[in-house]
């Protein structure tokens, strides 16, 4: 029956039946698809500033998002990634950036493509990749700004700019962060403002411009609460924490954290807690109040444990270590520094161990474990060189690639000339042909063009001399301060003729000193790594007015001096430390309107130097130097420790000596001299 009613349906009713039906289902699914928009609006802000909230949102929702028209599933993928990514679940992140990538590959989708590339490169950093990531995000950058995908293309602009930054080419990552923040600004959204200009304000924050930083802040924070966004505020905080210790302004600092602190505990930004809390615990470590610096280093620890921020509990563990150290706890402030050095390790992180250990070796001292601390020093001074070459490696590479590039140019240039002098023979040749008479004036005029063409050969000989010279120059001295670089001293003493023992024993002999910037670290803690630049290339022309013209004067790495003087008299050379340690003294920095006063340590000893009849190799004769330098640091600093001389050579192991010099030169191994920088104390030594 119903088959035969069915049949009877005229046409019109069934169009009508029919269209009604769509229209209430295209009706029911705009409705759907609006409110999923809403919802994932909704949810954007939270994930960007408390992922672990967004997250069980966005599972809530991931059935219907999955079934969604593209672009909804589009931005749930991403948005979904994101939150993995905030959790610290890179894995996962990476699974649904892959997921991204094929579906806009799948519909030519260039803002999906761009979206999972971003996570991708995100991922990578995260990884320790930091290559590959920005490799990524410059890709992806090109993607995203083929969209009208405002939110996206912002993002991918801060991105680009902060890989330049990684990468060192600030001026790159100048222009990229204020064309981000110019886009931002031209949009309806504040957060978009608000994200550029926090990325800008940090941007000024490495380059040592704090004052545009707190400019650049005082905009974002404007632009936060136009936005109404306490999330972004609390973002903010930890900017003005940064700004406000690089320039001194402890206090500031202080209450920015603990605003930024309360703000995140209100708004349930776990992820973000922990960072607050490490910052806390280094700020209280650095006044002096080791209670609360144990207190809240406990309590990061705790907080980052769930988020698998290795990073941090790394950080963490030195803070509580560097505390037990300061109040007598040795054995748990060494278990506790030596957990977070292995955290460094294991992420390969050099810089950060390179401080870390400097921090070690300062503690250590402090607390009066001498042969601790010279361990740490020594493995602290292994890494410094270590990436010390790396940078000058890189610096040199940098330069070889710019020098090929002006060469090929050149080639260029003259094998396009030599294209005209062939081209103007054949014209030649055909109008010798036809017009001989014209013979003498077409040679006239290539004279001319040789002569021209030789003029540009001369030129560009003249241009390659002078850049070869200039890459002579860059392998040998040092960048900031002019002075010649370690790589250069090495060569030249390997080139040394080799000593004999009776050039050990005569009056007249060379000497090596090495210096080295006392508490240089607090100096770029208090008045940042500008100050200490200036500190480093002030120092290095005191030294080039204090030593001779013939005496060489090297940067041996970081706050490093080593100065290698090829005749001295044997019994001037206290005179000579003292001289290097008054000049120093004397030395009053201005910087920025800051008076910065500053001394140094010494080692030295005098070269070829000789153990009975046998001659110490220089290499061993600068370790030995570098153990001299330390005890000068030990011992008070702004003074001078040197060797003379050693007991008879049945008496001396120069293995022993070389593993502890003082031991060594209090049992008699060992003639030592010391100079004093303080001229009250060089009187009372004296006397």
């Amino acid at each position: 029956m119903f088959a035969i009613l069915h049949r009877a349906l005229s046409r019109s009713r069934f169009n009508a039946v029919a269209l009604a039906l769509c229209v209430a289902s295209a009706c029911a699914l705009a409705s759907n698809g609006a409110a999923l928009d809403a919802r994932l609006t909704e949810i954007r802000e939270v994930n960007r500033i408390v992922p672990e909230r967004a997250l069980p949102m966005l599972e809530a929702i991931e059935d219907q998002a999955r079934v969604a028209p593209l672009p909804q599933r589009i931005e749930f993928l991403n948005q979904m990634a994101s939150a993995r990514y905030g959790m610290g679940q890179h894995a996962q992140a990476v699974a649904l950036a892959n997921e991204l990538i094929a579906l806009g590959r799948q519909h030519d989708h260039p803002g999906a493509l761009a979206k999972g590339l971003l996570m991708q490169g995100y991922a990578a950093f995260a990884q320790h990749r930091p290559g590959e990531s920005h490799r990524l995000i410059w890709e992806a950058e090109k993607l995203a700004n083929t969209t009208n995908d405002i939110d996206l293309r912002v993002r991918a602009a801060i991105s680009s700019g902060e890989s330049h930054a990684e990468e060192g080419n600030l001026p790159r990552a100048l222009q990229g962060l204020q064309s981000a923040a110019g886009l931002a600004r031209s949009s309806s959204d504040p957060v978009h403002t608000v994200m550029a200009l926090y990325s800008l304000a940090h941007l000024y924050l490495q380059m040592r411009e704090p004052e545009k930083g707190f400019a650049v802040l005082d905009e974002a924070y404007a632009a936060a609460a136009s936005a109404n966004s306490p999330g972004r505020t609390m973002l903010l905080k930890r900017m003005e924490y940064g700004l406000a210790m690089d320039t001194g302004q402890n206090e500031r600092a202080l209450r920015a954290l603990q605003e930024g602190l309360a703000l995140e505990r209100k708004l349930g930004a776990f992820n973000r807690i922990a960072g607050t809390l490490v910052n806390l615990s280094d700020w209280y470590l650095k006044m002096g109040d080791y209670r609360n610096a144990v207190v809240y280093a406990q309590q990061t620890i705790e907080a980052a444990r769930p988020l698998n921020d290795r990073g941090l509990d790394a950080i963490a563990h030195l803070n509580l270590g560097q505390a037990f150290l300061a109040t007598g706890r040795l054995v748990e402030g060494k278990r506790h520094i030596e957990t977070g050095i292995a955290g460094f390790e294991e992420m390969g992180d050099k810089p950060e161990l390179q401080t870390a250990l400097v921090e070690y070796g300062v503690a250590l001292e402090r607390a009066g474990d001498l042969p601790g601390a010279l361990k740490a020093y020594h493995r602290e001074r292994t890494l410094s060189n270590e990436l010390f070459e790396k940078r000058r490696q890189k610096a040199m590479l940098e330069l070889q690639e710019k020098y090929e590039a002006e060469r090929k140019q050149r080639q260029i240039e003259l094998l396009r000339s030599e294209n005209t002098i062939k081209s103007a023979e054949i014209d030649n040749r055909r109008l010798q042909q036809r017009v001989w008479w014209l013979v003498l004036v077409v040679i006239a005029l290539a004279a001319v063009v040789v002569g021209l063409l030789y003029r540009k050969v001369r030129h560009a000989n003249a241009q390659l001399h002078a850049k070869n010279h200039e890459l002579k120059q860059q392998s040998v001295r040092d960048p900031l301060t002019g002075l010649y670089n370690r790589r250069h001293f090495l060569e030249y003493m390997r080139a040394l003729p080799a000593a004999t023992p009776a050039m050990a024993g005569v009056d007249g002999v060379g000497a090596l000193f090495l210096l080295d910037v006392d508490h240089f670290k607090h100096i770029n803690d208090t008045h940042g790594h500008a100050a200490g630049d200036t500190v480093l290339t002030t120092i290095s022309a005191s030294l080039a007015e204090i030593l001779r013209e013939t005496d060489m004067i090297v940067r041996w790495g970081g706050e490093e001096f080593l100065a290698f003087l090829p005749s001295v008299p044997r019994d001037r050379m206290d005179e000579v430390a003292a001289r290097i340690l008054g000049g120093i003294n004397a030395i009053v920095i201005d910087h920025a309107g800051v008076q910065i006063s500053v001394n140094v340590s010494i080692g030295f000893a005098p070269f070829p130097l000789a153990v009975g009849t046998q001659v110490m190799a220089w290499e061993r004769v600068v370790n030995l130097v570098d153990m001299a330098l330390y005890m000068a640091k030990s011992h008070g600093r702004n003074r001078a420790y040197g060797v003379r001389s050693f007991a008879d050579g049945e008496r001396v192991n120069l293995d022993v000596i070389e593993q502890n010099l003082e031991h060594a030169w209090r049992s008699g191994q060992v003639d030592m001299t010391i100079v004093h920088g303080d001229p009250d104390m060089l009187r009372a030594a004296n006397a």
